[in-house]
């Protein structure tokens, strides 16, 4: 990397001061059809696109070039010839010649046109494999790549804390552990072994803790818990994966906006932890620093404040970089200095990918949407998907006459979250559909000897809006709220009722339609006050259970939903989260009996909205005294059923007492006791009996996904270092406490099998800053 900054370091000796502001902006333009260049132009409450030539705007470069194929729905030859155009004039008409880092939107697949569409991040939590998540960064990353993008804006490591949070369904969970290393192996194998790709760690941090879930507000977390909850899974991506950009978050913390940090960002991501990346602004996050939290007068003091505190690039385009910034130096409020360093790590960065070898996209060279691809997207489907309750009534046989009901049994949009392109933009017009989704009702029309009939029953939303009504940031100045556009129509009852009286078994299609700021009922924006089910759809299930017929609830949600009747009276929950474009086909073949379910609960399912947050991890009194009826969880973290079954035996520890530097180790067996072949999630999880600060119930520590053909039995040893054990204590450092520790394997947070204790011998330990973060899990074959 030494030789990367030293050659970035002589070319930022260069340039002037313009062409180094140029390199901390971003430039959205929309690419039209006939290849043409509008720009994207966001100032305020406004946006606004014009024709523009790009010689005049780029004459001096620029860093980045957002979205050039995620803005809109573009043919992608005709979008990567364009951004070509534009590097060729970066490359040749300006005189440094230096191209532009493009980036796109990738959490749940490349956001474009044609791409997969792949599970959204809380279905990529549920797989609990980080195997799996690396191989479809990896897909995600050659899609990506092969259009001329070389930054994703992604993984999200936002920890779960309230499930009325819009974007809980970009989350992968409500475990830090469990987050930081799905997200590490997101990132491995986004980057990839070449490193040709810059992976965006977000929304840096505490984002989704923030006053009463909703979006944009204050986070209010100490800074103890804000490190061992929230900085962990960025610790572990930046120290295991060598993650290469960063995405601070809208909130503040304590009065304090992440763009404006000095704590978070310099301190903690660059001092402490040695990150020598980019840092990149969340959309138009610089500005709020001056419109919405007014700690900066003007753009020229809000762009003093991010780069002080190393913000490199404004995103998505230059509304304070590109003057304020000059104006902040022209009137001696900002060194030149911390622009050399912003713009040296931008530059450093771009050496490092090959970007000056190879600026152009090969446009015969494009792949999206690949069979291996799809069958990739198919197996996280099938795989994610949390088979709560069953009662014994699934697999269905093709015998049963089913009725399939539901607004989402006929929906192409169900099985996407808020950064799926198809959602993302509201394509629901004919024209504009390209997300190779067949829709429930239309696989089951596939299912050979299939009995079905179909009844809609009630819409989700009244109408869906073709733009989200407003810009990332924008909020009302009068604080009034938004227009809802979830439906309270019930004249489809009578229908669904109908139908269902006729059949032996109703497949019920529940959950969310996915919609940023309040375009729908859940992603960015899309917050909610309340855990049931929205608009009349927990009526619906009422009236049908109340026919006494056995109903199969699948949910295509991207949060947890209240479910305590569905739990006491359906026959079978299928939760399928947000599953992509393959979602349909891998419900139906669950359904079936074609898959095996063996997804596990990446959040907890919240017995009510008025207990929230919760989270399993809580501390003793979260329940409060006395313990309140709500608290707690009707299906716990972890949770998930299967087609067959697995015993558990032979528990140990191989050492009772472990040095404080040590590693605590043990075995035990696991067999398919079933009569099918299956996937079983091995669980560890710990509690500190007792410390110096108060500490949660229980800990996850380690996991595993484990398949076993029937009748298979394997050896399952472990090994989890003492490191792990740790708890932060004032000023960001970790420590370890000698003491007693719980460790117990379990099936989920609260069907544990196997508990026992280990003492942890020596003095308290100070951790290094590269501390062992994660466990091992190993299998080997055995006869039970």
């Amino acid at each position: 990397m030494q030789d990367y900054h030293d050659q970035a370091l002589t070319l930022c000796k260069k340039m002037t001061i313009h062409e180094k502001l140029a390199q901390m902006y971003s430039v959205w333009f929309n690419i039209r059809p006939d290849g043409s260049l509008w720009l994207k132009d966001h100032t305020g409450m406004i946006v606004t696109e014009s024709p523009v030539r790009f010689e005049e705007l780029l004459k001096d470069g620029v860093g980045e070039i957002t979205r050039p194929l995620g803005s809109q729905p573009i043919d992608a030859r005709t979008a990567v010839k364009a951004l070509n155009s534009i590097q060729e004039f970066l490359v040749k008409g300006t005189r440094l010649g230096i191209p532009a880092l493009a980036h796109e939107e990738c959490l749940a697949g490349l956001m474009a046109k044609g791409a997969t569409l792949f599970p959204s991040g809380i279905s990529l939590g549920a797989l609990w494999d980080e195997g799996l998540v690396e191989k479809i960064a990896r897909a995600i990353g050659d899609e990506l790549y092969s259009v001329g993008s070389r930054q994703g804006l992604a993984p999200v490591l936002d920890v779960s804390r309230d499930a009325r949070w819009g974007r809980t369904e970009e989350s992968m969970g409500e475990d830090p552990y469990l987050v930081g290393t799905l997200a590490t192996a997101y990132v491995r194998g986004f980057q990839g072994n070449d490193g040709r790709l810059l992976a965006t760690l977000k929304h840096y941090v505490g984002h989704s803790f923030s006053e009463g879930a909703r979006n944009h507000a204050p986070v209010r977390m100490g800074e103890d818990e804000l490190s061992d909850v929230m900085l962990l899974p960025f610790e572990m991506a930046v120290k295991l994966a060598h993650a290469a950009s960063v995405m601070p978050a809208y909130h503040d913390i304590d009065g304090i906006p992440m763009h404006a940090s000095l704590t978070y960002l310099r301190d903690i991501l660059r001092e402490k932890w040695g990150f020598d990346g980019i840092i990149v602004s969340d959309y138009s996050g610089i500005g709020q620093l001056c419109h919405d939290h007014r700690v900066a007068e003007d753009l020229a003091s809000a762009a003093c404040l991010a780069i002080e505190a190393g913000v490199d690039v404004e995103l998505p385009g230059h509304e304070c970089y590109k003057s304020g910034a000059l104006a902040a130096i022209e009137r001696g409020d900002l060194p030149v200095a911390l622009v050399d360093g912003c713009v040296t790590r931008v530059l450093e960065q771009k050496i490092r990918i090959g970007l000056f070898e190879h600026p152009y996209a090969d446009v015969d060279a494009i792949s999206l949407r690949s069979d291996e691809h799809l069958a990739l997207a198919y197996e996280a489907a099938v795989k994610s998907m949390v088979l709560l309750k069953n009662d014994g009534i699934l697999p269905l046989t093709t015998g049963k006459k089913i009725a399939l009901i539901g607004p989402l049994a006929d929906d192409p949009l169900c099985f996407f979250g808020g950064y799926s392109f198809p959602v993302h933009h509201i394509l629901s017009s004919l024209e504009d559909r390209d997300e190779g989704a067949m829709t429930l009702k239309e696989v089951f029309e596939s299912v050979p000897g299939a009995l079905f009939s179909y009844a809609k029953g009630c819409d989700i939303l009244s109408q869906r809006p073709k733009d989200a009504p407003v810009f990332p940031g924008d909020v009302h100045l009068d604080g009034s709220a938004q227009h809802s556009y979830v439906s309270h129509d019930k004249s489809g009852f009578p229908s669904a009722i109908e139908v269902a009286r006729s059949a032996d078994v109703v497949v019920l299609a529940l959950g969310d339609l996915a919609g940023l700021f309040l375009a729908g009922t859940v992603g960015e924006g899309s917050d909610a006050s309340s855990l049931v089910l929205p608009g009349v759809q927990q009526e619906l299930l009422e009236e049908l259970l109340g026919l006494g017929k056995p109903v199969v609830l699948v949910l295509l949600s991207g949060r947890p939903y209240s479910l305590k009747i569905a739990a006491e009276r359906c026959s079978a929950i299928l939760q399928a989260w947000l599953p992509g474009q393959k979602g349909g086909q891998a419900v139906v073949d669950i359904l079936y009996g074609r898959q095996n379910p063996s997804g596990r609960l990446p959040v907890s399912i919240p017995k009510a909205a008025g207990a929230m947050p919760f989270f399993y991890n809580h501390k003793i009194k979260s329940a409060g005294t006395p313990i309140q009826l709500d608290f707690g969880a009707t299906y716990p973290f972890g949770h998930g059923l299967n087609y067959t079954s697995f015993s558990f035996d032979a528990f140990r520890l191989d050492d009772k007492r472990v040095a404080i530097e040590g590693e605590i180790t043990g075995s035990f067996i696991v067999r398919n006791s079933g009569e099918r072949d299956g996937e079983e999630v091995i669980q560890i999880y710990v509690r500190d009996l007792y410390a110096s600060r108060v500490r949660p119930v229980e800990e996850l520590k380690g996991f595993k996904r484990v398949h076993l053909a029937k009748g298979e039995s394997a050896l399952v040893r472990f090994t989890v270092p003492v490191d792990m054990l740790n708890f932060t204590k004032g000023n960001f450092v970790r420590v370890v406490e000698a003491g007693a520790f719980e460790i117990s394997i379990g099936r989920s947070s609260k069907d544990i099998l196997f508990t026992d204790t280990v003492q942890v011998t020596g003095e308290d330990r100070i951790l290094p800053e590269q501390w062992n973060m994660q466990s091992s899990i190993t299998l080997s074959p055995c006869a039970f």
